[in-house]
């Protein structure tokens, strides 16, 4: 095995573990965000689980997400940048958790 065959297997390493990292922070970002949005909308226990496990499970996109959350929560005053607002503070928390994992 080369030097560069070494090099290539190090940045494929490289990128499969930042692409977990990046799954893994959006899907703990979209739970929390879930979570909070559940409480916005005056759900608790199953109710509010089953609305965040929906929004990891399936949202596909950061716009899928930020449509239905905003969507959800339009009647009861809160604006699609609050929203966004709160998405940033969730994948912020979903990084330091991850990072507290290692």
């Amino acid at each position: 095995m080369t030097t560069f065959d070494k090099r290539e297997q190090g940045f494929e390493a490289k990128f499969a573990h930042d692409e977990e990292l990046v799954f893994k922070a959006t899907a703990r970002s979209n739970k929390l965000l879930g979570l909070w949005a559940a409480a916005q909308l005056g759900l608790g226990g199953d109710a509010a689980a089953s609305y965040a496990t929906a929004l990891v499970t399936d949202s596909q996109t950061i716009d899928d997400v930020m449509g239905k959350v905003s969507g959800d929560l339009a009647a009861r005053g809160v604006s699609r940048e609050q929203v966004a607002q709160k998405l940033q503070e969730c994948l912020h928390q979903a990084m330091q958790q991850l990072e507290a994992d290692k």
